[in-house]
């Protein structure tokens, strides 16, 4: 069983049968979500890159649930120092966990930490789950055309962002939409902040025109399972 529930902006929660996922936890600072940080479980957090608005809240979370916070070498390395318990992983590696079998992805972006040291590359997560669910969480990212091998293998779930400025606009989103070829996409990474702002209803009218992909807009809080 997966479990999905967004949480605003780039942030959502994966439950995969008992474990519970954390992607990107920016809550505290996040004028959309609906959750608490104090009241939010994790089992992992998966940090895509160290922009305070994707790392978020992770070490206070981390911190009070134990949870291991999957990124790469360099984030884990600067939340290791924290005392927090990481496993490390690059651009193209995966990795078994109990949940299933983790691949970091390439993104086309950058990946500062909050005090300015060097966060490494950032990226994106493709999971596969015990009973074969593919999802990958985009991060974020320009457009690249290895989306397509990403999702060539075939993708049950997509997020991906929408909102320009620092990511993928709307047309470049439905490009990626084409290579990636989900059953279902849900955009993310608009709306929080006026320089992001997009018409996502309009964006998914296009995208269910042009591809036979089920667009699904969710609001903050909102779950469904795959």
């Amino acid at each position: 069983m997966v479990q999905i529930q967004y949480l605003g902006h780039a942030a959502f929660a994966v439950q995969v049968d008992s474990t519970h996922l954390l992607i990107d936890p920016f809550l505290s600072g996040n004028p959309q979500t609906p959750v608490r940080v104090d009241a939010v479980l994790a089992d992992y957090i998966l940090v895509t890159h160290g922009h305070s608005d994707h790392l978020g809240d992770t070490e206070e979370i981390a911190g009070r649930t134990g949870a291991v916070v999957i990124s790469n070498s360099e984030i884990c390395h600067w939340l290791q120092k924290k005392g927090i318990q990481t496993s490390a992983q690059h651009l193209g590696g995966g990795r078994r966990y109990p949940f299933g079998y983790l691949k970091m992805t390439f993104a086309l972006h950058g990946s500062p930490l909050p005090d300015d040291s060097y966060g490494g590359n950032p990226g994106g997560f493709l999971l596969r789950s015990n009973d074969g669910k593919k999802l990958y969480f985009a991060g974020d990212t320009g457009l690249f055309g290895d989306m397509r091998l990403i999702g060539e293998k075939g993708l049950d779930f997509a997020a991906i962002p929408i909102g320009d400025t620092y990511t993928m606009g709307p047309d470049d989103a439905l490009r990626a939409v084409k290579l990636l070829n989900p059953c279902v996409v849900v955009p993310m990474h608009y709306d929080t902040f006026e320089s992001i702002e997009q018409d996502v209803h309009a964006w998914s009218v296009r995208v269910m025109a042009e591809t036979a992909v089920k667009v699904m807009v969710m609001q903050p809080g909102d779950k469904f399972k795959l």
